[in-house]
């Protein structure tokens, strides 16, 4: 089983004291860790530099005591919109209908800012990208990896044989199949739309 490269680990680390230096409330990132290798989360993006901003905009609501998302997390409100614009993160306009003010970027001045943070962090990710692409084809990562989820927590429809479906996290699923009280049958996640048969 491999383990957490460290230098990414520390490199995740080191960028999210960078954001410490500027927003001193920001609790410490307690494991780097948890974000490698989740493509995506209620957030929606991908490991990046606009992706720890982004964390650091829930870690600093958390040391607030500030409720900034609803939905079981997936939507995040103008409390969060608030936060992340104090962190240099743009936002559209109108809220998305179901994840709300989650899409934000960065916006010119925290690129210029965080400049040295950004360049040293795509470097290590893409070190770390290249390490494992080898790995990826010998190995299973389980429902989750394939549906484009961490598995820790983010809900993605199962359906059945009838046409039900349910809200389900996949690692739950995997242990054991959830039946439909309509038909019988076991619901399961479809593959996603053009995916390649093999």
């Amino acid at each position: 089983m491999s383990t957490t490269p460290p230098v990414l680990a520390a490199e995740l680390a080191q960028a999210w004291a960078d954001i410490q230096r500027y927003h001193s409330e920001l609790p410490d990132l307690a494991a780097p860790e948890s974000l490698i290798g989740e493509s995506s989360s209620a957030c929606g993006h991908e490991l990046s530099f606009e992706r720890l901003l982004h964390e650091a905009v829930h870690g600093i609501a958390a040391a607030r005591g500030v409720r900034d998302t609803s939905r079981a997390g997936r939507y995040h409100n103008r409390r969060f919109l608030a936060i992340a614009e104090e962190l240099g993160l743009d936002h559209p306009e109108e809220p998305h209908p179901s994840s709300g003010f989650s899409l934000v970027t960065l916006n010119p001045e925290a690129k210029r800012r965080y400049r040295p943070t950004i360049e040293r962090l795509q470097r290590a990710l893409k070190a770390h990208s290249q390490a494992t692409a080898a790995d990826t084809a010998r190995t299973f990562r389980g429902p989750a990896a394939r549906h484009g989820s961490s598995g820790g927590g983010v809900r993605v429809k199962a359906v059945c044989d009838c046409g039900r479906n349910v809200r389900v996290v996949p690692s739950v699923l995997a242990q054991a199949p959830i039946v439909c009280g309509g038909c019988g049958k076991p619901f399961r996640i479809p593959e996603p739309v053009g995916a390649a048969a093999s």
